[in-house]
C-alpha cells in the first residue's frame, strides 16, 4: 500500500514517516458498513485488498453510486472535509484489508502537503481524477443508453464485471438485474452473429 502512495506522491522522507504513522490497518469481512448515509465521516480509507461500494437510499431503494478497489483511497469528501452529513454509505463487498486515517491526522498531513507546491499539485490532480470519474458517470446517464453504459464499463473497468455481484452492477448502471440480463444476452447474440 505505502509503496503505491509513495510512487504517486513524492513525500520528503521526514514527512513520509509521519504520514505512515497516521494509518491503522484493519481487516473487515464482506458486508461491513464503514459509514452510514447522514453520519459525519471522521475517517478516510485506503484499500490494500478488496472492494468497497458507495451507495445511497432512494425512497427505500439501495442505489450503488461508485466502486473502489485496491490502491484507492476513499471517503465521503464533503463529510470528511466539511463535517457535513454524508450523502452516501460505504460498505465492503468482499473481505477487505483497509488502512484508516482519522480526520485530525489527515488534516495535519494535508496542512503540510499544502505548504509544498509539488505535493499540493499531485494531491489536487488526484482529487480531480475522482471528480472527473463522478462527472463521467453522471453524464453517461444523460447521453448513453443502459447498453452503452454497460459496454463502456466492460471496456474501461473490466475488473468490476469480474468481481462485483450483478445486482450491484445493475444498480450502478441505473437498471434492474432483469434488464442487465437482457442486455448481456443481446450482446452475446450479437457476438455470435458476428462470428
Amino acid at each position: 500500500m505505502f509503496e503505491h502512495i509513495q510512487n504517486r506522491f513524492l513525500f520528503p522522507k521526514g514527512k513520509w514517516r509521519k504520514f505512515l504513522s497516521c494509518f491503522e490497518r484493519m481487516e473487515v469481512p464482506a458486508k461491513t458498513l464503514l459509514l452510514k448515509e447522514n453520519e459525519v465521516s471522521d475517517s478516510a480509507y485506503y484499500i490494500e485488498k478488496g472492494v468497497v461500494r458507495a451507495w445511497y437510499n432512494n425512497d427505500g431503494k439501495d442505489v450503488t453510486f461508485q466502486f473502489f478497489m485496491e490502491n484507492t483511497m476513499f471517503s465521503s469528501l464533503e463529510s470528511f472535509r466539511k463535517g457535513l452529513p454524508s450523502m452516501v454509505s460505504f460498505e465492503t463487498i468482499e473481505p477487505c484489508t483497509l488502512w484508516k486515517i482519522r480526520k485530525a491526522d489527515a488534516d495535519a498531513v494535508l496542512a503540510e502537503v499544502y505548504e509544498d507546491p509539488e505535493l499540493r499539485t499531485q494531491f489536487m490532480d488526484s482529487l480531480f481524477e475522482r471528480i472527473f470519474d463522478y462527472m463521467k458517470h453522471f453524464f453517461s446517464f444523460i447521453k448513453d443508453t443502459p447498453k452503452q453504459r454497460y459496454l463502456s464499463l466492460t471496456r474501461e473497468r473490466p475488473e468490476i464485471i469480474k468481481r462485483i455481484p450483478q445486482h450491484y452492477i445493475a444498480s450502478y448502471l441505473g437498471i434492474t438485474t432483469v434488464h442487465l440480463s437482457r442486455i448481456k444476452s443481446a450482446i452475446l447474440k450479437e457476438d455470435v452473429l458476428k462470428k
